[in-house]
Protein backbone atom coordinates (compact mmCIF):
# COMPACT_ATOMS: atom_id res chain seq x y z
CA UNK A 1 0.00 0.00 0.00
CA UNK A 2 1.58 3.28 -1.11
CA UNK A 3 1.10 6.67 0.41
CA UNK A 4 0.25 9.43 -2.09
CA UNK A 5 1.67 12.82 -1.23
CA UNK A 6 0.58 16.09 -2.73
CA UNK A 7 2.99 17.93 -4.90
CA UNK A 8 4.66 20.83 -3.03
CA UNK A 9 3.37 24.24 -4.01
CA UNK A 10 5.77 26.80 -5.43
CA UNK A 11 6.29 30.21 -3.86
CA UNK A 12 4.29 31.84 -6.66
CA UNK A 13 1.47 29.34 -6.14
CA UNK A 14 1.35 30.07 -2.42
CA UNK A 15 1.49 33.85 -2.83
CA UNK A 16 -1.36 33.99 -5.33
CA UNK A 17 -3.35 30.97 -4.01
CA UNK A 18 -3.30 29.54 -7.51
CA UNK A 19 -3.99 25.89 -6.63
CA UNK A 20 -6.46 26.89 -3.95
CA UNK A 21 -8.55 28.70 -6.55
CA UNK A 22 -8.40 25.75 -8.93
CA UNK A 23 -6.01 27.28 -11.45
CA UNK A 24 -2.48 26.77 -12.73
CA UNK A 25 0.39 29.09 -13.56
CA UNK A 26 -0.12 28.33 -17.25
CA UNK A 27 -3.77 29.35 -17.14
CA UNK A 28 -2.93 32.56 -15.30
CA UNK A 29 -0.29 33.49 -17.85
CA UNK A 30 -2.62 32.76 -20.76
CA UNK A 31 -5.42 34.68 -19.09
CA UNK A 32 -3.17 37.67 -18.50
CA UNK A 33 -2.03 37.68 -22.12
CA UNK A 34 -5.60 37.43 -23.43
CA UNK A 35 -6.76 40.28 -21.20
CA UNK A 36 -3.93 42.45 -22.50
CA UNK A 37 -4.66 41.63 -26.13
CA UNK A 38 -8.35 42.34 -25.60
CA UNK A 39 -7.82 45.77 -24.04
CA UNK A 40 -4.55 46.86 -25.70
CA UNK A 41 -6.68 48.99 -28.01
CA UNK A 42 -6.77 51.64 -25.26
CA UNK A 43 -3.12 52.47 -26.00
CA UNK A 44 -4.29 53.71 -29.40
CA UNK A 45 -7.86 54.78 -28.63
CA UNK A 46 -7.13 56.96 -25.58
CA UNK A 47 -4.87 59.37 -27.51
CA UNK A 48 -7.45 59.51 -30.31
CA UNK A 49 -10.18 60.58 -27.84
CA UNK A 50 -8.06 62.98 -25.79
CA UNK A 51 -6.83 64.70 -28.95
CA UNK A 52 -10.37 65.41 -30.15
CA UNK A 53 -10.78 68.41 -27.85
CA UNK A 54 -9.00 71.66 -27.04
CA UNK A 55 -8.68 73.38 -23.68
CA UNK A 56 -9.78 76.94 -22.92
CA UNK A 57 -6.63 78.25 -24.60
CA UNK A 58 -7.17 76.25 -27.77
CA UNK A 59 -4.32 73.87 -26.94
CA UNK A 60 -4.25 70.12 -27.53
CA UNK A 61 -3.06 67.74 -24.82
CA UNK A 62 0.72 67.21 -25.07
CA UNK A 63 0.73 69.64 -27.97
CA UNK A 64 -1.02 67.00 -30.06
CA UNK A 65 1.76 64.41 -29.60
CA UNK A 66 0.02 61.05 -30.08
CA UNK A 67 3.06 59.01 -28.99
CA UNK A 68 3.45 60.83 -25.66
CA UNK A 69 -0.18 60.17 -24.69
CA UNK A 70 0.07 56.55 -25.84
CA UNK A 71 3.22 55.92 -23.80
CA UNK A 72 1.76 57.47 -20.64
CA UNK A 73 -1.47 55.49 -21.14
CA UNK A 74 0.44 52.20 -21.30
CA UNK A 75 2.73 53.08 -18.39
CA UNK A 76 -0.07 53.93 -15.95
CA UNK A 77 -2.13 50.91 -17.02
CA UNK A 78 0.87 48.68 -16.42
CA UNK A 79 1.68 50.04 -12.96
CA UNK A 80 -1.87 50.00 -11.58
CA UNK A 81 -2.66 46.58 -13.05
CA UNK A 82 0.49 45.18 -11.46
CA UNK A 83 -0.65 46.74 -8.19
CA UNK A 84 -4.05 45.06 -8.52
CA UNK A 85 -2.41 41.68 -8.98
CA UNK A 86 0.09 41.93 -6.14
CA UNK A 87 -2.01 43.81 -3.55
CA UNK A 88 -5.53 42.53 -4.22
CA UNK A 89 -4.76 39.15 -5.87
CA UNK A 90 -7.67 39.59 -8.27
CA UNK A 91 -7.72 38.95 -12.06
CA UNK A 92 -8.70 42.50 -12.90
CA UNK A 93 -6.83 44.85 -15.23
CA UNK A 94 -7.09 48.62 -15.26
CA UNK A 95 -6.50 51.38 -17.81
CA UNK A 96 -7.92 54.73 -18.83
CA UNK A 97 -11.69 54.60 -18.55
CA UNK A 98 -13.67 54.99 -21.76
CA UNK A 99 -16.45 57.50 -21.27
CA UNK A 100 -14.50 59.14 -18.48
CA UNK A 101 -11.83 60.27 -20.94
CA UNK A 102 -14.51 61.59 -23.29
CA UNK A 103 -16.13 63.53 -20.45
CA UNK A 104 -12.78 65.05 -19.54
CA UNK A 105 -12.09 65.93 -23.18
CA UNK A 106 -15.40 67.43 -24.23
CA UNK A 107 -16.91 68.75 -21.00
CA UNK A 108 -14.08 69.64 -18.62
CA UNK A 109 -11.00 70.63 -20.63
CA UNK A 110 -12.91 73.20 -22.70
CA UNK A 111 -13.48 75.28 -19.55
CA UNK A 112 -9.92 75.20 -18.19
CA UNK A 113 -6.41 74.12 -19.12
CA UNK A 114 -5.50 70.47 -19.65
CA UNK A 115 -3.40 70.55 -16.47
CA UNK A 116 -6.40 71.88 -14.51
CA UNK A 117 -8.70 69.22 -15.97
CA UNK A 118 -6.31 66.42 -15.02
CA UNK A 119 -6.01 67.96 -11.57
CA UNK A 120 -9.77 67.44 -11.16
CA UNK A 121 -9.29 63.77 -12.02
CA UNK A 122 -6.66 63.54 -9.26
CA UNK A 123 -9.09 65.17 -6.80
CA UNK A 124 -11.85 62.75 -7.81
CA UNK A 125 -9.55 59.80 -7.23
CA UNK A 126 -8.52 61.10 -3.80
CA UNK A 127 -12.16 61.54 -2.79
CA UNK A 128 -12.95 57.96 -3.81
CA UNK A 129 -9.88 56.75 -1.91
CA UNK A 130 -11.17 58.45 1.25
CA UNK A 131 -14.58 56.79 0.73
CA UNK A 132 -12.85 53.42 0.45
CA UNK A 133 -10.60 53.88 3.49
CA UNK A 134 -13.55 54.96 5.63
CA UNK A 135 -15.44 51.84 4.53
CA UNK A 136 -18.21 53.81 2.83
CA UNK A 137 -17.65 52.48 -0.69
CA UNK A 138 -17.55 48.89 0.53
CA UNK A 139 -20.62 49.46 2.69
CA UNK A 140 -22.57 50.69 -0.33
CA UNK A 141 -21.52 47.60 -2.25
CA UNK A 142 -22.69 45.34 0.58
CA UNK A 143 -26.03 47.18 0.78
CA UNK A 144 -26.96 46.21 -2.78
CA UNK A 145 -29.30 43.17 -2.92
CA UNK A 146 -27.52 40.05 -4.21
CA UNK A 147 -29.87 39.59 -7.19
CA UNK A 148 -29.26 43.18 -8.33
CA UNK A 149 -25.56 42.36 -8.32
CA UNK A 150 -26.34 39.42 -10.59
CA UNK A 151 -28.28 41.75 -12.88
CA UNK A 152 -25.27 44.07 -13.01
CA UNK A 153 -23.08 41.18 -14.17
CA UNK A 154 -25.59 40.12 -16.83
CA UNK A 155 -26.03 43.69 -18.05
CA UNK A 156 -22.29 44.13 -18.37
CA UNK A 157 -22.15 40.88 -20.33
CA UNK A 158 -24.62 42.22 -22.87
CA UNK A 159 -22.81 45.56 -22.86
CA UNK A 160 -19.40 44.15 -23.74
CA UNK A 161 -20.90 41.84 -26.38
CA UNK A 162 -22.50 44.92 -27.93
CA UNK A 163 -19.19 46.76 -27.72
CA UNK A 164 -17.53 43.91 -29.58
CA UNK A 165 -20.16 43.89 -32.34
CA UNK A 166 -19.99 47.67 -32.78
CA UNK A 167 -16.20 47.88 -32.69
CA UNK A 168 -16.03 45.21 -35.39
CA UNK A 169 -18.49 47.05 -37.64
CA UNK A 170 -20.88 44.10 -37.51
CA UNK A 171 -23.42 46.46 -35.94
CA UNK A 172 -23.39 50.15 -36.94
CA UNK A 173 -25.30 53.35 -36.33
CA UNK A 174 -27.75 54.10 -39.12
CA UNK A 175 -27.20 57.86 -38.89
CA UNK A 176 -30.80 58.52 -39.96
CA UNK A 177 -34.28 57.12 -39.69
CA UNK A 178 -36.16 55.58 -36.78
CA UNK A 179 -33.79 52.61 -36.33
CA UNK A 180 -30.67 53.60 -34.36
CA UNK A 181 -28.50 50.62 -35.33
CA UNK A 182 -28.41 48.06 -38.11
CA UNK A 183 -26.49 45.10 -39.46
CA UNK A 184 -23.29 46.29 -41.12
CA UNK A 185 -23.76 49.10 -43.65
CA UNK A 186 -27.26 49.57 -45.07
CA UNK A 187 -28.38 46.33 -43.48
CA UNK A 188 -25.66 44.29 -45.18
CA UNK A 189 -22.22 43.09 -44.14
CA UNK A 190 -19.60 44.78 -46.28
CA UNK A 191 -15.83 44.88 -46.29
CA UNK A 192 -12.93 42.60 -45.48
CA UNK A 193 -12.60 43.69 -41.81
CA UNK A 194 -16.12 42.49 -41.02
CA UNK A 195 -15.32 39.16 -42.68
CA UNK A 196 -12.18 38.89 -40.55
CA UNK A 197 -14.32 39.51 -37.45
CA UNK A 198 -16.86 36.86 -38.47
CA UNK A 199 -14.08 34.33 -39.06
CA UNK A 200 -12.52 35.26 -35.73
CA UNK A 201 -15.85 34.87 -33.95
CA UNK A 202 -16.48 31.48 -35.55
CA UNK A 203 -12.96 30.42 -34.60
CA UNK A 204 -13.16 31.47 -30.95
CA UNK A 205 -16.63 29.92 -30.51
CA UNK A 206 -15.58 26.70 -32.19
CA UNK A 207 -12.37 26.38 -30.19
CA UNK A 208 -14.17 27.17 -26.92
CA UNK A 209 -16.96 24.66 -27.52
CA UNK A 210 -14.32 22.09 -28.49
CA UNK A 211 -12.66 22.85 -25.11
CA UNK A 212 -9.33 23.73 -26.70
CA UNK A 213 -6.96 25.14 -24.09
CA UNK A 214 -5.99 28.72 -24.89
CA UNK A 215 -8.99 29.09 -27.24
CA UNK A 216 -9.28 32.86 -26.93
CA UNK A 217 -5.55 33.51 -27.23
CA UNK A 218 -5.25 31.20 -30.25
CA UNK A 219 -8.19 32.91 -31.92
CA UNK A 220 -6.83 36.43 -31.39
CA UNK A 221 -3.36 35.55 -32.71
CA UNK A 222 -4.70 33.56 -35.68
CA UNK A 223 -7.20 36.26 -36.61
CA UNK A 224 -4.51 38.94 -36.38
CA UNK A 225 -2.33 36.98 -38.81
CA UNK A 226 -5.32 36.64 -41.14
CA UNK A 227 -5.98 40.39 -40.87
CA UNK A 228 -2.37 41.20 -41.79
CA UNK A 229 -2.62 38.97 -44.88
CA UNK A 230 -5.96 40.50 -45.87
CA UNK A 231 -4.62 44.05 -45.57
CA UNK A 232 -1.49 43.14 -47.51
CA UNK A 233 -3.54 41.75 -50.39
CA UNK A 234 -6.66 43.94 -50.40
CA UNK A 235 -5.13 47.20 -49.07
CA UNK A 236 -8.30 48.04 -47.17
CA UNK A 237 -6.98 50.99 -45.15
CA UNK A 238 -8.50 52.71 -42.08
CA UNK A 239 -12.10 53.81 -41.58
CA UNK A 240 -11.01 57.43 -41.22
CA UNK A 241 -8.50 58.50 -43.84
CA UNK A 242 -5.75 61.09 -43.49
CA UNK A 243 -7.56 63.57 -45.73
CA UNK A 244 -10.62 63.58 -43.44
CA UNK A 245 -12.65 61.16 -45.53
CA UNK A 246 -14.55 58.10 -44.34
CA UNK A 247 -14.06 54.56 -45.63
CA UNK A 248 -17.01 52.56 -44.20
CA UNK A 249 -15.36 49.28 -45.19
CA UNK A 250 -12.05 50.11 -43.50
CA UNK A 251 -10.43 48.83 -40.31
CA UNK A 252 -12.07 50.38 -37.26
CA UNK A 253 -8.94 51.34 -35.30
CA UNK A 254 -5.59 49.70 -36.07
CA UNK A 255 -4.65 48.87 -39.64
CA UNK A 256 -2.96 45.44 -39.38
CA UNK A 257 0.50 45.36 -40.89
CA UNK A 258 3.90 43.97 -40.04
CA UNK A 259 5.55 46.90 -38.22
CA UNK A 260 8.73 48.43 -39.62
CA UNK A 261 9.87 49.18 -36.06
CA UNK A 262 9.30 46.93 -33.08
CA UNK A 263 10.83 49.02 -30.29
CA UNK A 264 10.47 52.75 -29.67
CA UNK A 265 11.71 54.77 -26.69
CA UNK A 266 8.68 56.15 -24.77
CA UNK A 267 8.04 59.88 -24.36
CA UNK A 268 6.90 60.37 -20.74
CA UNK A 269 6.69 64.17 -20.62
CA UNK A 270 3.04 64.06 -19.44
CA UNK A 271 3.86 62.39 -16.12
CA UNK A 272 3.13 64.92 -13.36
CA UNK A 273 1.70 67.53 -15.72
CA UNK A 274 -1.40 68.48 -13.69
CA UNK A 275 -2.65 71.32 -11.47
CA UNK A 276 -4.86 70.74 -8.42
CA UNK A 277 -6.10 74.30 -7.87
CA UNK A 278 -6.15 76.02 -11.26
CA UNK A 279 -9.64 74.77 -12.14
CA UNK A 280 -11.23 76.54 -9.18
CA UNK A 281 -10.17 79.91 -10.54
CA UNK A 282 -10.93 79.24 -14.21
CA UNK A 283 -14.27 77.44 -13.94
CA UNK A 284 -15.64 78.40 -10.53
CA UNK A 285 -16.35 76.36 -7.41
CA UNK A 286 -19.85 75.19 -8.37
CA UNK A 287 -18.81 73.99 -11.82
CA UNK A 288 -15.79 72.22 -10.40
CA UNK A 289 -17.95 70.49 -7.80
CA UNK A 290 -20.39 69.24 -10.45
CA UNK A 291 -17.58 67.98 -12.65
CA UNK A 292 -15.95 66.09 -9.77
CA UNK A 293 -19.32 64.68 -8.67
CA UNK A 294 -20.07 63.38 -12.17
CA UNK A 295 -16.65 61.77 -12.50
CA UNK A 296 -16.89 60.29 -9.02
CA UNK A 297 -20.31 58.73 -9.45
CA UNK A 298 -19.48 57.18 -12.82
CA UNK A 299 -16.16 55.82 -11.56
CA UNK A 300 -17.68 54.66 -8.26
CA UNK A 301 -20.33 52.39 -9.73
CA UNK A 302 -18.55 51.30 -12.89
CA UNK A 303 -15.95 49.64 -10.69
CA UNK A 304 -18.49 48.04 -8.37
CA UNK A 305 -20.26 46.53 -11.35
CA UNK A 306 -17.08 45.39 -13.06
CA UNK A 307 -15.66 43.90 -9.89
CA UNK A 308 -18.85 41.92 -9.31
CA UNK A 309 -19.02 40.69 -12.88
CA UNK A 310 -15.41 39.50 -12.92
CA UNK A 311 -15.78 37.81 -9.54
CA UNK A 312 -18.93 36.04 -10.69
CA UNK A 313 -17.36 34.85 -13.93
CA UNK A 314 -14.32 33.56 -12.02
CA UNK A 315 -16.48 31.87 -9.35
CA UNK A 316 -14.84 33.94 -6.61
CA UNK A 317 -17.90 35.57 -5.04
CA UNK A 318 -19.07 34.61 -1.54
CA UNK A 319 -22.67 33.87 -0.58
CA UNK A 320 -23.43 37.61 -0.44
CA UNK A 321 -22.05 38.23 -3.92
CA UNK A 322 -18.80 39.85 -2.73
CA UNK A 323 -15.34 39.09 -4.19
CA UNK A 324 -12.34 38.36 -1.95
CA UNK A 325 -10.28 41.31 -0.69
CA UNK A 326 -12.97 43.77 -1.74
CA UNK A 327 -11.41 46.72 0.07
CA UNK A 328 -7.99 46.07 -1.45
CA UNK A 329 -9.53 45.98 -4.93
CA UNK A 330 -11.29 49.28 -4.31
CA UNK A 331 -8.17 50.93 -2.87
CA UNK A 332 -6.12 50.01 -5.93
CA UNK A 333 -8.91 51.20 -8.23
CA UNK A 334 -9.02 54.54 -6.39
CA UNK A 335 -5.26 54.95 -6.63
CA UNK A 336 -5.57 54.19 -10.35
CA UNK A 337 -7.89 57.17 -10.77
CA UNK A 338 -5.32 59.38 -9.04
CA UNK A 339 -2.49 57.96 -11.17
CA UNK A 340 -4.40 58.55 -14.39
CA UNK A 341 -4.91 62.20 -13.57
CA UNK A 342 -1.32 62.64 -12.39
CA UNK A 343 -0.09 61.26 -15.72
CA UNK A 344 -2.54 63.39 -17.74
CA UNK A 345 -4.24 60.41 -19.39
CA UNK A 346 -7.59 60.68 -17.54
CA UNK A 347 -8.95 58.46 -14.76
CA UNK A 348 -7.86 54.83 -14.82
CA UNK A 349 -10.46 52.29 -13.80
CA UNK A 350 -11.22 48.56 -13.84
CA UNK A 351 -11.84 47.02 -17.27
CA UNK A 352 -14.63 44.58 -17.97
CA UNK A 353 -12.44 43.18 -20.77
CA UNK A 354 -10.67 41.35 -17.92
CA UNK A 355 -13.49 38.84 -18.29
CA UNK A 356 -11.81 37.57 -21.46
CA UNK A 357 -8.80 36.50 -19.38
CA UNK A 358 -11.08 34.93 -16.78
CA UNK A 359 -12.78 32.97 -19.56
CA UNK A 360 -9.31 31.71 -20.48
CA UNK A 361 -8.85 30.39 -16.94
CA UNK A 362 -7.47 33.32 -14.91
CA UNK A 363 -8.50 33.23 -11.26
CA UNK A 364 -5.77 35.12 -9.40
CA UNK A 365 -3.69 38.27 -9.38
CA UNK A 366 -0.91 36.53 -11.31
CA UNK A 367 -2.93 37.14 -14.47
CA UNK A 368 -3.04 40.85 -13.63
CA UNK A 369 0.72 40.82 -13.09
CA UNK A 370 1.18 39.35 -16.56
CA UNK A 371 -1.17 41.93 -18.09
CA UNK A 372 0.60 44.73 -16.22
CA UNK A 373 4.03 43.62 -17.40
CA UNK A 374 2.77 43.51 -20.99
CA UNK A 375 1.43 47.05 -20.66
CA UNK A 376 4.82 48.20 -19.36
CA UNK A 377 6.51 46.48 -22.29
CA UNK A 378 4.00 48.16 -24.57
CA UNK A 379 5.47 51.53 -23.63
CA UNK A 380 8.51 50.36 -25.61
CA UNK A 381 6.70 48.04 -28.02
CA UNK A 382 3.92 50.34 -29.16
CA UNK A 383 4.56 49.57 -32.88
CA UNK A 384 4.02 45.85 -32.20
CA UNK A 385 0.88 46.34 -30.08
CA UNK A 386 -0.80 48.40 -32.77
CA UNK A 387 -0.68 45.43 -35.15
CA UNK A 388 -3.77 43.87 -33.52
CA UNK A 389 -6.95 45.28 -35.10
CA UNK A 390 -10.21 45.53 -33.20
CA UNK A 391 -11.73 43.02 -35.57
CA UNK A 392 -9.29 40.36 -34.30
CA UNK A 393 -9.61 41.15 -30.58
CA UNK A 394 -13.32 41.78 -30.03
CA UNK A 395 -14.69 38.32 -30.94
CA UNK A 396 -13.51 37.38 -27.44
CA UNK A 397 -15.91 39.95 -25.99
CA UNK A 398 -18.88 38.34 -27.71
CA UNK A 399 -17.97 34.96 -26.23
CA UNK A 400 -17.50 36.50 -22.78
CA UNK A 401 -20.87 38.22 -23.12
CA UNK A 402 -22.50 34.81 -23.55
CA UNK A 403 -20.66 33.41 -20.54
CA UNK A 404 -21.80 36.28 -18.33
CA UNK A 405 -25.36 36.10 -19.66
CA UNK A 406 -25.67 32.60 -18.20
CA UNK A 407 -25.97 34.13 -14.72
CA UNK A 408 -29.41 35.51 -15.61
CA UNK A 409 -30.99 32.33 -14.24
CA UNK A 410 -29.98 33.49 -10.74
CA UNK A 411 -32.63 36.25 -10.83
CA UNK A 412 -36.16 35.56 -9.53
CA UNK A 413 -38.19 37.06 -12.37
CA UNK A 414 -41.46 36.27 -10.62
CA UNK A 415 -40.56 38.74 -7.88
CA UNK A 416 -41.45 42.07 -9.51
CA UNK A 417 -39.60 44.06 -6.84
CA UNK A 418 -36.38 42.47 -8.11
CA UNK A 419 -37.33 41.48 -11.65
CA UNK A 420 -38.19 44.96 -12.93
CA UNK A 421 -35.07 46.68 -11.47
CA UNK A 422 -32.96 43.79 -12.78
CA UNK A 423 -34.50 44.15 -16.24
CA UNK A 424 -33.79 47.90 -16.36
CA UNK A 425 -30.24 47.33 -15.15
CA UNK A 426 -29.59 44.73 -17.83
CA UNK A 427 -31.11 46.46 -20.85
CA UNK A 428 -30.00 50.03 -20.17
CA UNK A 429 -26.31 49.22 -20.02
CA UNK A 430 -26.05 48.30 -23.72
CA UNK A 431 -28.86 50.65 -24.79
CA UNK A 432 -27.20 53.72 -23.24
CA UNK A 433 -23.60 52.50 -23.61
CA UNK A 434 -23.06 53.12 -19.90
CA UNK A 435 -22.65 50.80 -16.93
CA UNK A 436 -23.48 53.60 -14.48
CA UNK A 437 -26.79 54.43 -16.18
CA UNK A 438 -27.92 50.80 -15.94
CA UNK A 439 -26.96 50.58 -12.27
CA UNK A 440 -28.62 53.91 -11.49
CA UNK A 441 -31.89 53.00 -13.20
CA UNK A 442 -31.98 49.65 -11.43
CA UNK A 443 -31.32 51.17 -8.02
CA UNK A 444 -33.97 53.88 -8.48
CA UNK A 445 -36.54 51.34 -9.68
CA UNK A 446 -35.78 49.07 -6.71
CA UNK A 447 -36.36 51.85 -4.18
CA UNK A 448 -39.48 53.09 -5.99
CA UNK A 449 -41.13 49.66 -6.11
CA UNK A 450 -40.39 49.02 -2.45
CA UNK A 451 -42.13 52.32 -1.62
CA UNK A 452 -45.09 51.49 -3.86
CA UNK A 453 -45.52 48.16 -2.10
CA UNK A 454 -45.16 49.81 1.30
CA UNK A 455 -41.90 48.03 2.06
CA UNK A 456 -39.72 51.11 2.40
CA UNK A 457 -38.37 49.76 5.68
CA UNK A 458 -36.76 46.88 3.73
CA UNK A 459 -34.52 49.30 1.81
CA UNK A 460 -31.04 49.65 3.28
CA UNK A 461 -30.36 53.26 4.39
CA UNK A 462 -27.37 53.45 2.07
CA UNK A 463 -29.58 52.49 -0.88
CA UNK A 464 -31.73 55.53 -0.12
CA UNK A 465 -28.65 57.73 -0.19
CA UNK A 466 -27.32 56.21 -3.39
CA UNK A 467 -30.74 56.55 -5.06
CA UNK A 468 -30.76 60.24 -4.16
CA UNK A 469 -27.30 60.67 -5.68
CA UNK A 470 -28.44 59.00 -8.87
CA UNK A 471 -31.37 61.43 -9.10
CA UNK A 472 -28.79 64.21 -9.12
CA UNK A 473 -26.65 62.26 -11.59
CA UNK A 474 -29.47 61.89 -14.11
CA UNK A 475 -30.52 65.53 -13.64
CA UNK A 476 -26.99 66.95 -13.79
CA UNK A 477 -27.57 68.84 -17.09
CA UNK A 478 -30.65 70.84 -15.98
CA UNK A 479 -29.05 71.44 -12.60
CA UNK A 480 -25.94 72.82 -14.27
CA UNK A 481 -28.04 75.01 -16.57
CA UNK A 482 -30.08 76.30 -13.64
CA UNK A 483 -27.01 77.17 -11.58
CA UNK A 484 -25.16 78.64 -14.53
Amino acid sequence: MSTQTSRPRSRIDRFFDISQRGSTVGREVRGGIVTFLTMAYIIVLNPIILLQGEDMNGDLLAGGDFAAISAATALVAGVVTLLMGVVANFPLALATGLGLNAFVTFSIASQMTWADAMGLVVIEGLVILVLVLTGFREAVFNAVPAQLKVAISVGIGLFIAFIGLVDAGFVRRTGAGPVPVELGTGGQLQGWPVLVFVIGLALVLGLYVAQVRGAILIAIVATTVLAIVVEKVAKVGPTFTDDGGVNPSGWNLNVPAIPTDVVAWPDLRLIGDFSLLGSWENAGVVTVFLFVFTLLLADFFDTLGTMTAIGAEAGLLDEDGNPPHTRRILVVDSLAAVAGGAASVSSNTSYIESASGVAEGARTGLASVVTGVLFLLATFLAPLVTVIPNEAAVPALVLVGFLMMQQVKGIDWDDLEIGIPAFLTIVLMPFTYSISVGIGAGFLAYVLLKVVRRKAADVHPLMWGVAALFVVYFAIAPITDWIG
